[in-house]
C-alpha cells in the first residue's frame, strides 16, 4: 500500500461563496464529509483538515501568497487510481463550492 496526499482545491470565488451557503447546506456538507471519513476510515492515514493563510518562502524572502489549496487528507491505497476513486463525488465539490481534489503519491525519501 502507498500513501497519497489529497489536496482539496478551491477557486478565487470560493471564499466569497461560503458565507452565502444556507445553514442547511453547510450542515448537510459537514454531515456528508463525516460520512465520507467514516466510509474511508481504514484508508485514512492522516485526517488533515482545512488550511488557512499562506506564506511563500524563497531566496527573495518571505511573502504573503495565495494558492488554491483549501485543505488536505492523507489516504492509503494500492494505486493512485484507487486513491482517486475515493474522491469521486466527494462533498468538497458535490456540496461545497470546492473546485476539485488533487491526489499525489507520497514517494519515499531517497537514501543518501
Amino acid at each position: 500500500m502507498k500513501n497519497f496526499l489529497a489536496l482539496y482545491m478551491g477557486s478565487p470565488n470560493m471564499a466569497a461563496a461560503i458565507p452565502d451557503l444556507s445553514d442547511e447546506t453547510k450542515s448537510a456538507g459537514i454531515a456528508a464529509w463525516g460520512a465520507w471519513m467514516r466510509q474511508h476510515a481504514d484508508a485514512v492515514v492522516e485526517t488533515g483538515g482545512p488550511l488557512g493563510r499562506t506564506k511563500k518562502i524563497s531566496p527573495a524572502g518571505v511573502a504573503d501568497f495565495r494558492n488554491a489549496v483549501t485543505g488536505y487528507v492523507v489516504v492509503r491505497a494500492e494505486t493512485i487510481d484507487a486513491a482517486a476513486a475515493m474522491f469521486v463525488d466527494h462533498p468538497h465539490f458535490a456540496i461545497f463550492p470546492g473546485d476539485s481534489v488533487e491526489v499525489v503519491e507520497q514517494l519515499p525519501i531517497p537514501a543518501g
